[in-house]
């Protein structure tokens, strides 16, 4: 997918690669099969392995490329700038806000959710003028309504994060220009999650075919 001078791509499960005029910026990338193009800016998530990939990190590493992430990740990857939801960062000289990520009707034994609040986050990135929100695993909350960017990247296998249809209800709550799905192909959801969802979503839905 391409916007103006930025380019995006989907590289599986929920890893992406923005590719801007100065900066590439990678967001939970995971368990790539070839050579990537070099990383100024790695966003991480959460800590659980299919989005933290210490190994994928090494892969796209330079000297100068700068990692974010919440706290079980900084303490995992040495040098790792250490984020927290509500803020505003500037990363590789580009603006990234933290938004919140975690479930409220996801829940493991005894009434836990899988991702509780205050410990993954999403992203919301500022490149060559686009915005581009990245959720993290997370249902639909309170502190998506209203973010306006020109792109969601939204997860729709269900279980750990949002179905197809709450994907959907988080377009029309989130308002962005165009959504994108993720979270599905890899691990758990197929393409008929990210199909349905760009049914009830209404034409606003991109299906990106996994980046080669």
């Amino acid at each position: 997918m391409v916007l103006d001078a930025m380019r995006i791509s989907w590289l599986g499960h929920d890893s992406f690669r923005l590719e801007g005029a100065r900066r590439v910026v990678y967001i939970d990338p995971y368990k790539l099969s070839r050579p990537q193009l070099d990383a100024d800016l790695i966003l991480v998530t959460h800590h659980h392995s299919d989005h933290l990939d210490l190994q994928a990190i090494a892969q796209l590493s330079k000297q100068t490329t700068v990692v974010a992430g919440p706290h079980r990740v900084a303490r995992q990857w040495p040098g790792c700038i250490e984020v927290k939801a509500g803020e505003e960062k500037e990363l590789a000289g580009l603006k990234v806000r933290v938004i919140p990520a975690y479930n409220i009707t996801k829940f493991r034994s005894r009434g836990h959710p899988f991702h509780p609040k205050g410990v993954g986050v999403g992203y919301l990135v500022e490149i060559d003028g686009e915005t581009v929100y990245h959720t993290g695993d997370s249902d639909l909350i309170p502190e998506m309504d209203g973010l306006q960017p020109d792109v969601a990247l939204l997860p729709v296998s269900g279980r750990w994060v949002m179905t197809a249809e709450e994907a959907a209800d988080a377009v029309a709550a989130i308002t962005p220009k165009r959504a994108i799905p993720m979270h599905y192909g890899a691990i758990v959801g197929s393409v008929e999650d990210a199909q349905r969802f760009a049914e009830l979503a209404h034409g606003r839905v991109e299906i990106l075919s996994k980046a080669t």
